[in-house]
């Protein structure tokens, strides 16, 4: 009990940091009028936005513990389908407690993304502001603006899986947690990338190829819409991606370690198989609060000097997570030394898949003696041949750039396999994610970084801080790529960990192919991404196709808005209110298909079919989700460096052909790869609660 309370309190001590940090931000100058202005119109479209999707969403979660409570909690559990694998303890259930568990989950999850985006509308105008100063200001500024948010996470998402942990001792309660994180992440972020990339798509495409106006300009009726979008996508809705990618690890492993326990001898509150994983957690929010020292740079520095910048604070943070989870598992007379390889192998690939994912979408190029070849630079160099080239290019870029990040989960599986069995591959997965609290800050601040770059762009403040926010704003998009790269890596990992523990509740212990029904199952899950990926990418097609004609009409029918005269204003709100529809209305369909998928097959087929449906989801689900994300951001900064002047820069028909490969690309990276990852551990996670059912 007392080494959960001690990660519980390191949890509470990334709240109080989070806190400081968020008073620092708000502590920073906004800007003058114009700079508050502007800021204003963003933060309430995107707490508008919010406001709508989580009423909506308010309606779901209360339909869902419906049916947890009708049929888990009463139907399952004291029917002992979980309860008889326990030899005493608390692990007991009179109540519709995973039902509950569900809706604290559904809770954490969205007040993460609240959180986070309610300090992203808020720093991105003192960034702009700070860009003023110099680089390193409103890196510190953007960065802590992030920060906010990965502290925040990772601080409700230890407390929450702990305290349940400590009150039922049950893996089905603590399950319904990362279901009620998952189902809220799924939709949360589904939505929240409908609506950016819409709009991203529409002040594209009319703003810079079809009207000649440079990103951001104040004309474009989209760029505000646009602007929000970068908050309750990128932020809101990635804060509860991730919020779900970490819980689940570690509720996969602890079910993997009750399981196992529970089928020997006996099984204890504080065995320390089951405590682990909430350990490790805890020492990675400590080093993830230390490993942010290390984050300055000076005013005149590169991409590549930035890059640097973050990756000290995230390399430091990892050194420190290793040295204190060896420290702690060496003290563990139960605990073998060989959990600790386990851990360093998981933070191992999950370095591997972030450094390959940072190659594939950055400006940094592969040198090896007189010859060097980055895919960014040679897919911007494609564009000058036309559109189809710059798809070719990406496409091809986003095929090959999975072989690495494939052959490193492989490679991880075999090693947590041979050191700790299948309970090392949740632990490798917890490992990854250990660091999240900085990893997460990486990624989050490139969102504040590129509306502080808009803000600048419509207030018209001094060229230099705009060039100094689209310094970071470039570096964003590749910290945000390897942000995604970690999250699906890990929800391998943790998807297979949930498969595991289904087949420990379900006795489907072997899964032949040669089985027609575990075969139709398998394919069935193949499928599964792919359908919900065109449903996504279907729901951006439309709501752009929406904003574009508006903003095309707005051009056509406001006398003097294309021609810049004074005092003539876009209709902004008509272009977010576009956006807001066209997301929540389409966000709905995906959602329900990665929830009732696993019940249809499980209830029609079998246990066996589900199992093979889970196995099907996760190996085209991975491979189609690093796609998708390392191909968006390779397009997205390709048109970044043709307009840093390269290949004929801003104005040129190879920017235009990069500007059409970045609108393909945006729900690419920010829509349906990343609503990926989520889709895995919600099926499978689904799964594990019903699965009882289905036997």
């Amino acid at each position: 009990m007392d080494t959960i309370l001690l990660a519980v309190a390191a949890g509470g001590i990334g709240l109080i940091a989070a806190a400081l940090l968020a008073m620092r931000v708000l502590k920073q100058p906004q800007g003058n009028d114009e700079v508050r202005d502007i800021g204003a119109l963003i933060q309430e479209g995107s707490s508008a936005f919010l406001r709508k999707e989580y009423s909506i969403l308010a309606l779901f979660v209360l339909v869902i513990f419906v049916i947890l409570a009708a049929f888990i909690d009463y139907n399952v559990l004291n029917n002992d389908m979980i309860n008889s694998l326990a030899q005493g303890g608390a692990v007991t259930s009179d109540g519709p407690w995973t039902a509950i568990a569900y809706v604290i989950g559904a809770i954490g999850s969205g007040l993460a993304g609240f959180i986070g985006m309610n300090i992203a509308v808020r720093g991105n105008t003192r960034t702009a502001t700070a860009a003023q100063s110099g680089l390193n200001k409103a890196l510190q500024v953007a960065f802590s603006t992030g920060a906010v948010m990965g502290l925040t996470v990772v601080g409700i998402g230890i407390i929450g899986v702990s305290a349940l942990w400590i009150i039922f001792e049950n893996p089905n309660v603590i399950a319904g947690f990362g279901f009620g994180a998952s189902s809220i992440a799924l939709f949360a972020r589904v939505g929240g990338g409908i609506y950016t990339k819409a709009a991203d798509v529409g002040a594209d495409l009319v703003g810079k190829v079809e009207a000649g106006l440079d990103e951001d300009d104040p004309r474009n009726p989209a760029v505000i819409a646009d602007n929000v979008g970068d908050n309750v996508g990128d932020v809101a809705g990635m804060g509860a991606d991730l919020f779900e990618s970490y819980v689940g690890s570690i509720i996969a492993t602890i079910s993997l370690a009750f399981l196992g326990i529970a089928s020997g001898a006996s099984y204890s509150l504080e065995d320390p198989k089951a405590v682990l994983p909430i350990v490790i957690a805890g020492i990675g929010i400590i080093s993830s609060i230390l490993g942010m020292f290390l984050v300055r740079t000076g005013d005149n520095a590169d991409m590549g000097k930035l890059l640097w910048t973050l990756r000290y604070g995230i390399f430091g943070a990892g050194g420190l997570a290793l040295i204190g989870t060896g420290l702690y598992i060496n003290s563990q007379e139960a605990l073998g030394f060989d959990l600790f390889w386990v851990v360093v192998v998981g933070i191992i690939v999950g370095q591997v898949i972030g450094t390959s994912t940072e190659w594939f979408t950055s400006y940094e190029g592969l040198k090896i003696g007189s010859w060097e070849f980055n895919p960014v630079k040679w897919i911007a160099q494609q564009s000058e041949t036309g559109h189809p080239s710059t798809i070719i290019a990406g496409i091809s870029v986003g095929l090959y750039s999975t072989v690495i990040p494939a052959l490193a989960i492989v490679v991880g599986i075999f090693l947590a396999n041979e050191l700790a069995g299948l309970y090392g591959i949740g632990l490798a997965a917890v490992g990854m994610l250990s660091t999240l609290g900085i990893t997460l800050a990486t990624d989050a601040y490139g969102p504040v970084a590129d509306n502080a770059g808009g803000i600048a762009e419509q207030a018209h403040l001094d060229p230099d801080v705009r060039e100094r926010t689209d310094s970071l704003d470039a570096l964003g998009n590749t910290t945000a790529a390897t942000g995604k790269g970690f999250a699906i890596g890990s929800a391998v990992l943790t998807a297979l960990a949930l498969l595991v523990a289904y087949s420990l509740v379900t006795g489907v212990t072997t899964l032949d192919l040669l089985e027609p029904k575990v075969l139709m199952g398998t394919v069935i899950g193949g499928l599964l991404p792919f359908l919900f990926s065109g449903l996504t990418m279907q729901a951006v097609g439309t709501a752009a196709g929406e904003m574009i004609e508006e903003v095309r009409r707005q051009f056509r029918e406001i006398p003097g808005l294309k021609e810049g005269k004074p005092g003539v204003k876009p209709d902004a709100a008509r272009a977010v209110a576009i956006s807001t529809q066209g997301s929540l209305k389409a966000m709905v369909i995906p959602g329900l298909v990665a929830i009732l998928a696993p019940i249809a097959i499980g209830s029609i087929m079998g246990a066996e079919a589900l199992g093979g449906m889970l196995a099907g989801s996760i190996v085209s689900g991975f491979l189609l989700a690093i796609f998708m994300a390392n191909a968006g951001g390779a397009w997205d900064n390709a048109k970044k460096f043709v307009e840093l002047g390269n290949f004929g820069g801003k104005g040129s028909d190879t920017h235009a052909a990069a500007v059409t490969g970045d609108t393909v690309g945006d729900p690419f990276k920010d829509t349906s790869g990343p609503a990926i990852n989520i889709l895995l551990k919600l099926m499978a996670i689904v799964s594990l609660i019903f699965g009882p059912l289905f036997i």
